[in-house]
């Protein structure tokens, strides 16, 4: 979640000061609490990578987990459900806005560590599916690339058009066509 937290910073927008994304803008609320609990439990730090460019190494000391971390997550959550709870939109709001400031100033130059977090940004990584095939008795996994031809290939070598897939999705499509209409 600390990771997440610092990733998050790619669906910040700092022309609007808004969020893209509010699953990524609790992770980095969920971050900002955590760095607030102090005791080095977690620490984030522009480093330099080892191909000479800015980076950031994030650490966090598991022995603490259940003495720090999870004390100062709970301390969090109590008070926002207090908040919610007694319709105290106001303080929630100002506490929310607290941890999700993202500015130059304080411990952390958040908009320089997001900088580097886009600049770092790796392509979406896709999963693809192996194909296995019984041959001669022997069993043959067929892998492909990770791209979308390897995926598009994956699935055309796993329905291949002999078989008749197309018809029965076809078929399956019909029947359940009343539903959703």
């Amino acid at each position: 979640m600390v990771r997440a937290g610092l990733v998050a910073l790619e669906f910040y927008t700092p022309q609007t000061t808004a969020w893209r994304q509010a699953h990524m803008w609790a992770r980095f609320v969920i971050l900002q609490v955590l760095l607030e609990a102090g005791e080095d439990f977690v620490t984030v730090t522009q480093t330099q990578g080892q191909d000479g460019k800015p980076d950031i190494m994030i650490t966090m000391d598991r022995g603490k987990i259940l003495t720090v971390g999870k004390p100062a997550i709970g301390a969090f959550l109590r008070k926002l459900q207090v908040y919610k709870s007694t319709a105290d939109y106001p303080s929630a709001k100002a506490m929310y806005d607290k941890y999700s400031l993202v500015s130059e100033e304080g411990s952390h130059k958040w908009l320089t560590l997001r900088d580097v977090v886009l600049a770092r940004k790796q392509p979406r990584k896709m999963f693809v599916q192996v194909n296995t095939t019984v041959k001669d008795n022997k069993v043959d996994m067929q892998e492909y690339e990770a791209t979308t031809a390897g995926l598009i290939q994956s699935f055309a070598d796993r329905f291949p058009k002999e078989a008749g897939v197309e018809k029965i999705v076809a078929e399956l499509w019909e029947k359940d066509r009343p539903y959703f209409s």
